[in-house]
């Protein structure tokens, strides 16, 4: 048991769980605000462009409730019990991962733009042209079939 302790505290002072914890706060931050973005301000104009339509009222009835329809909103609907598909939540949550998804996207290739690509080291081995065994670099002359190189 001692050394699962010891591992774990390894683990958690090496700050990846602390980088995890701060990420998945800001993630969520994040979700809150595009989502109140997709919601209250992309999603109003676009109904009002297809004719007035309240994409969080957009649903279909599968099985009325008591009383029957028909429902004018989602809302009463659902306080009626009846069972529905609401696609137009399901959009406005389309359009909010596809911001979210883009964002992260651009995040990711601007941090990989960042990082240093590595040079490759320069190679301490050549190949004998000769017999094709592997020699230093700096040889002059291969050690196993004596060619001038």
């Amino acid at each position: 048991m001692s050394k699962i302790m010891k591992e774990f505290k390894e683990f958690a002072s090496r700050g990846n769980i602390i980088d995890l914890a701060v990420g998945i706060a800001v993630g969520g931050a994040f979700g809150v605000l595009v989502q109140s973005l997709v919601s209250d301000l992309i999603m109003p104009p676009i109904g009002l462009l297809l004719g007035e339509i309240d994409f969080s009222n957009l649903f279909v009835v599968l099985k009325p409730g008591n009383p029957p329809g028909p429902y004018l909103t989602l809302t009463s609907a659902k306080d009626a019990g009846a069972v529905t598909i609401n696609y137009g939540l399901f959009i406005s949550h389309l359009v909010s991962f596809l911001i979210i998804a883009f964002t992260l996207f651009l995040v990711v290739r601007t941090i990989n733009q960042f990082q240093r690509k590595e040079e490759a080291p320069s190679p301490a081995t050549k190949e004998c042209p000769y017999c094709h065994t592997t020699i230093p670099i700096q040889a002059v002359r291969c050690p196993n079939c004596t060619s001038q190189l």
